[in-house]
């Protein structure tokens, strides 16, 4: 625990109402509740009637909870809900009648993370925009194995890579975080972005989800990662918190480097019925991949983040 001078003060932002796109997600749910706990007033956009009644009750409860209905493809109701708010979080959830990624969610990503920008340049309220992003907008590039450094944060992956190898996961996330740093920058928008590695803990996190194409060469290249849910959290408050943060952000917690953490991952991601089994051929299989990944740059930034409930 830290001690407690090394709180952050939330002194960029003018209110400590926030809003947080799209809340239904597991990681927005996961934020709203933090955020709460923390003293903000929360305004929680969610996209369907049905979504919204999973805090019902909790808006019962406290008077600092405030849902809205929001379409990323509605621009008026983004701006219902950034209405007063100085910060946003936000994440892209696919539609529910979309839930695959594939070349036409590149353009629903790109559409929806222009629109959120447009209506937060547009909202004189908002101080500071988290915007979540992933690993797979910097990790998939055709030098990836010759670049002699290490990836970071300046790294973004090749559109022209992604496209030829089908990898729509990571072409859609780069394109959509590019188009939002492009519409932020020349709007003036204060943004960080959190590129954050598999998120574990949730209920859509199998074997077939879209960020796992190509595993087997992230694990190869020494860049397959993973994130706890509530380190994934503290990240996306603590950088909208931080008054030095800025740019890019990447955020895992466990990096996936040795043939028994890739089996293990594998049985967490699947069925307990067609969960891999351990060949006898790999059993000698004791190499450890080395990591081709810094995550730096946040861990420094969290060195004094006190992660627990704060009164503002």
């Amino acid at each position: 625990m830290a001690p407690a001078d090394c709180n952050f003060q939330h002194s960029h932002t003018s209110s400590n109402t926030v809003c947080v796109i799209n809340a239904s997600g597991h990681l927005g749910s996961a934020l709203v509740e933090r955020l709460l706990l923390r003293g903000y007033t929360v305004h929680a956009a969610v996209q369907h009637h049905d979504e919204q009644m999973q805090f019902n009750g909790l808006s019962c409860e406290n008077k600092k909870l405030k849902i809205f209905r929001s379409d990323p493809f509605d621009y008026q109701s983004i701006t219902d809900a950034l209405k007063g708010c100085s910060g946003l979080f936000y994440a892209f959830e696919p539609p529910q009648d979309q839930p695959t990624y594939d070349e036409f969610m590149v353009e629903v990503e790109v559409r929806a993370a222009h629109n959120v920008l447009e209506a937060c340049a547009q909202t004189e309220t908002i101080d500071r925009v988290v915007f979540t992003s992933s690993v797979t907008a910097v990790v998939w590039r055709d030098d990836r194995k010759s670049t002699a450094s290490e990836l970071d944060e300046t790294h973004w992956s090749d559109v022209n890579f992604c496209r030829k190898y089908k990898l729509w996961h990571g072409l859609s996330k780069t394109l959509a975080e590019k188009t939002a740093w492009a519409l932020a920058m020349d709007r003036g928008v204060n943004m960080v972005s959190v590129n954050a590695a598999l998120m574990m803990g949730g209920p859509d996190v199998s074997i077939t989800h879209p960020y796992l194409k190509g595993a087997a060469e992230m694990y190869e290249d020494g860049v397959m990662l993973t994130v706890d849910l509530n380190f994934l959290v503290d990240a996306h408050i603590c950088v909208f918190e931080s008054i030095s943060s800025f740019g890019r952000y990447l955020c895992f917690n466990h990096v996936v480097n040795r043939h028994e953490d890739a089996l293990k991952l594998a049985q967490m991601l699947t069925t307990p019925s067609a969960a891999p089994t351990l060949p006898q051929s790999y059993e000698q299989d004791m190499r450890i991949i080395q990591q081709r990944i810094s995550n730096k740059k946040l861990n420094q930034l969290m060195v004094d983040f006190e992660c627990g409930s704060q009164v503002h």
